[in-house]
């Protein structure tokens, strides 16, 4: 890990906190280990919206809801992995052999994860202050960038169009696979009693947008 440090501009001193913010679940338990990155996923999720929330509250003007909806653009799954991706942390990412079988080395949601992890080891590590620091230096650029967009809420944007119709809209989990870990979600959103469109995610939450992302592209015209 030293070239990653070296590239974050940071001086480790727990060097355990690392190596746990890079094991997945599958690694820890292949190789006995008490401690997995999830507590530090955890912590560093935390420290990324605080972060992130503060440099929007001070960048712009605009109100409560818009800016809970712009910094989840930039704090979502597909946001991390991008994050994570451009620092090169899939290198680092310890899985078992049955994941890695399965390219779990490089799945969005545990490289998403492992961004956040990292994120709460520098925090315990070194401090909220170069915790920040590192978030900043990784994010903001990609924030400036208006060219890139990594999440458009289209459950809020079905919501919308089905309030103006007076139209019931319900989200229906139709199937959950995989273990505890590593679990994928498929989702129905319903319309009325009628199916519209089908989405599956690594969590329920991105399942109900991939959803509504399909009831949008597939029915323009049905509100």
């Amino acid at each position: 890990m030293k070239e990653l440090f070296q590239k974050l501009k940071i001086k480790p001193k727990n060097m355990e906190l690392y190596e746990t913010a890079f094991s997945h679940s599958s690694y820890a338990n292949e190789h006995k280990k008490k401690k997995d990155y999830e507590r530090l996923e955890f912590l560093g999720d935390a420290v990324l919206d605080l972060v992130v929330g503060e440099y929007l509250y001070h960048q712009n003007t605009e109100d409560e809801g818009k800016l809970t909806k712009i910094r989840a653009s930039y704090v979502c799954e597909n946001a991390l992995f991008v994050y994570a991706s451009d620092l090169g942390l899939q290198k680092y990412i310890r899985v078992g052999h049955g994941e890695e079988n399965h390219g779990g080395k490089y799945k969005k949601a545990i490289v998403a994860d492992i961004f956040e992890a990292l994120t709460g080891a520098i925090y315990l590590d070194l401090g909220f202050a170069t915790a920040r620091k590192f978030l900043l230096s990784t994010i903001v650029p990609y924030i400036k960038d208006e060219k890139i967009c990594f999440f458009l809420d289209y459950k809020s944007a079905l919501q919308e169009a089905v309030q103006t119709k007076s139209k019931s809209l319900e989200y229906q989990v139709i199937q959950e696979e995989g273990p505890s870990h590593n679990k994928t979600f498929t989702v129905e959103v319903e319309v009325d009693g009628i199916v519209l469109g089908t989405g599956t995610g690594s969590s329920k939450k991105e399942a109900e947008q991939e959803a509504a992302k399909s009831a949008l592209s597939k029915n323009p015209n049905f509100i």
